[in-house]
């Protein structure tokens, strides 16, 4: 499920629809939204790397069979960028896990552009904003995340140095946003996403958010303009309350790095599709593996369940009560044979005659016995059917 999510990244929009875009959910019980960053961080770095050499292979045997212009059809297809933005990490974090993953990352990298708004984000270092760090092309300095626009721009700039103004599309990757909507509205923050997004040379877009630092309105808005979301469940979630927190204390701390993985898939003509799996966190980074089919479902569920204030479904102790509730109209016959009432005897006594209307007198041993009242239905006649189709207020005028 994670490859799908690669695979939607990597391959982006069709020309002329915005970019795909992801929002990453952590929570403080789950805070990994960092390792799945990573995860696809690595992923589309391999991916562009194999397409700059494939498009090297391809340039030197076109160009010998002086096929110029099938070149730059493919070209336009497989070369394309990344550039990261950070917020939450230092930029040399990630050059050195790009590097544990094999993948080469130096000042004469042309396919990725770091923009790091980690070292001084509120401008007070005395350094030209335009400036490069360690005298390098590949990280740039940027201050005062506040001014999106200027934010905006220097992305797309840096994305320009790698593919140029043609038709090459490059991704765009924010490790976080939590520290964004710090400087910045709400409004302010949802617009640059959509900015990025409507960009014909962006070609896709994803971002992480811990949900519990926001409200719920902040947290609606970015899944809104996305066309992914995926959250992170903790494999045993925190306890509500004290009595039991030292017991889940033990089994919290070594189920700490596993738990579930669930995407939700914004399709065409508004269908969604969930998908769930289990993660593993360890010293290497994270790992998915499938869960069961009938785990896979229950979790889904689960998944599509608004957040809301109250309880949606019963535990159960309440399940079990809920059983043990009578309902009026069922039968309670505490043994007895079952008798369904035909309109002429009582269910009291079954061999009693109903008394006619027409003689005036009304049976009331049935309530002066202190069994309770009924209701006493007299027939009209005796060939009416016990379940008559009649319209009983037919003689009303209408």
């Amino acid at each position: 499920m994670a490859d799908s999510i690669f695979r939607k990244l990597r391959d982006g929009g069709e020309e002329g629809e915005l970019a795909p875009a992801l929002t990453i959910e952590e929570t403080v019980a789950s805070p990994f939204a960092l390792d799945v960053s990573c995860y696809l961080l690595a992923n589309l770095s391999s991916s562009i790397v194999a397409g700059k050499s494939k498009s090297e292979y391809v340039l030197e045997t076109l160009f010998l069979l002086k096929f110029n212009l099938f070149f730059h059809e493919i070209f336009v297809v497989i070369c394309r960028g990344l550039v990261l933005v950070t917020f939450s990490r230092s930029p040399s974090l990630y050059s050195h896990f790009l590097k544990r993953k094999g993948i080469v990352v130096s000042s004469s990298s042309k396919w990725i552009r770091v923009l790091d708004c980690y070292t001084d984000p509120l401008g007070w270092i005395d350094q030209p904003s335009t400036g490069v760090t360690e005298g390098s092309s590949l990280v740039k300095l940027h201050k005062c995340v506040s001014d999106l626009k200027m934010l905006f721009s220097s992305i797309i700039d840096a994305g320009r140095e790698m593919v140029g103004d043609g038709k090459a599309r490059f991704s765009v990757a924010i490790d976080s946003v939590n520290e964004l909507l710090r400087h910045s509205s709400m409004p302010l923050v949802s617009g640059l996403l959509t900015d990025i997004r409507s960009h014909a040379q962006v070609s896709s877009l994803f971002w992480s958010l811990n949900t519990d630092l926001h409200q719920e309105k902040v947290t609606n808005a970015l899944e809104y303009i996305s066309t992914m979301k995926a959250n992170l469940e903790p494999l045993c979630p925190s306890s509500d309350g004290k009595r039991n927190a030292l017991e889940n204390l033990f089994s919290v701390h070594q189920d700490f790095g596993k738990g579930r993985f669930h995407v939700r898939f914004k399709l065409r003509k508004g269908r969604v599709r969930v998908m769930s799996e289990e993660y593993q966190v360890d010293q290497m980074g994270i790992n998915f593996s499938p869960i069961s089919s009938v785990e896979s479902v229950i979790a889904a569920t689960k998944s599509l369940l608004p957040k809301v204030h109250f309880n949606l479904q019963l535990s159960e102790k309440e399940r079990v009560e809920k059983e043990k509730v009578v309902l009026p109209f069922e039968h309670q016959d505490h043994g007895k044979s079952t008798e369904i009432y035909d309109g002429r005897r009582t269910l009291a006594d079954g061999k009693t005659e109903a008394i006619p209307l027409s003689s005036g007198e009304l049976q009331t041993n049935v309530v002066s016995s202190g069994k309770g009242g009924e209701i006493i239905y007299f027939r009209d006649s005796d060939d009416e059917h016990p379940d008559s189709d009649e319209d009983p207020d037919d003689d009303l005028d209408i």
